[in-house]
């Protein structure tokens, strides 16, 4: 999806022009890869724009740094105050897509990380849903992949690390190209792992199952923790539990969720219609509810939202 420009980009502390926030050819990130990022949304509520569940989000960022050894030179708070500072100077009223970006800077070369300089940036901007209106209305189509997910043991997979998605960006364009909106990736040892860029759930009798995180080379969402307290408080059990291709095929329901899809009905697996091939009333439950938290509808979840004053 293209990306409308916005006037500033927060870099290393600094508000900086959107056209002039550039970084050196040599910058170590982009020739290695080390590196980690979010997906953040904010939303227009009836309280002014709110950043959806932002300080969770930055301090998964440095966990996933952590993970890395990334000594990032900000804290959460700093970096949740920076957030609310570059939306409200944007401008973002009617909501945005927030990309804080961890990366090792220019001065450096070669495969030890270490020496680098660690830098921050933040960029904000209008983004609609990431795999379109018509896919969260009446459901996408998924492909399973040829493509494995990482290993825990060969990559860190609880850490949002840059150059691990070239592994969802291969899986994404394979799906593509064969007619799909999104691919599935399984574990090495053949369980359903994630998709690209979220997490996948079915339904089956009535209780909502997910993944493993860790040991199934998956990253743990917040969308995904989200809709889990949703769905328990709606009164639908939610079990973490391995799962194979076939059961998506034969699930009742199934459903992606990621910040930047927000919550996706799946309508078909592989050419496999899933349940009757619309949108279930368990997915659509869920979804409306999450749809009404993100604005500042539920009184319950309200305390996810981190206003712009």
């Amino acid at each position: 999806m293209p990306i409308t420009p916005t006037d500033t980009i927060w870099m290393d502390g600094e508000l900086v022009p959107w056209d002039q926030a550039r970084v050196h050819i040599l910058t170590h990130t982009l020739h290695y890869g080390t590196g980690v990022f979010e997906g953040i949304r904010a939303y227009p509520t009836s309280r002014g724009v709110a950043v959806f569940r932002l300080t969770d989000h930055m301090d998964r960022l440095l966990a996933s740094a952590k993970i890395l050894l990334l000594a990032v030179p900000y804290t959460s708070e700093q970096l949740v105050a920076a957030t609310k500072e570059l939306v409200r100077t944007n401008d973002l009223a009617q909501g945005c897509y927030i990309r804080p970006l961890v990366y090792l800077g220019y001065g450096e070369m070669g495969l030890n990380p270490l020496p680098c300089t660690v830098n921050v940036s933040i960029a904000a901007w209008p983004w609609g849903t990431y795999l379109g209106d018509e896919g969260v209305a009446n459901g996408i189509r998924l492909k399973v992949s040829s493509w494995q997910r990482h290993d825990p043991n060969a990559m860190p997979t609880a850490a949002k690390g840059t150059g691990m998605y070239i592994n969802s960006s291969l899986a994404k364009v394979e799906a593509l190209n064969a007619g799909y909106d999104e691919a599935v990736l399984l574990a090495p040892d053949g369980h359903v792992a994630e998709c690209t860029g979220e997490n996948i759930f079915i339904v089956r009798r009535g209780r909502i199952v997910t993944p493993p995180t860790s040991d199934a080379g998956v990253l743990a969402g917040i969308t995904q923790d989200s809709v889990q307290t949703i769905a328990h408080d709606l009164g639908i059990e939610v079990v973490y539990e391995p799962l194979v291709r076939t059961d998506l095929y034969t699930a009742d329901e199934a459903f992606l969720t990621g910040t930047a899809a927000e919550v996706v009905p799946i309508r078909e697996v592989d050419d496999r219609r899933v349940g009757d091939g619309r949108p279930g009333p368990v997915t659509k439950q869920v979804q409306q509810t999450y749809f009404g938290a993100v604005r500042g509808e539920v009184d319950r979840y309200k305390d996810w939202l981190e206003h712009v004053e």
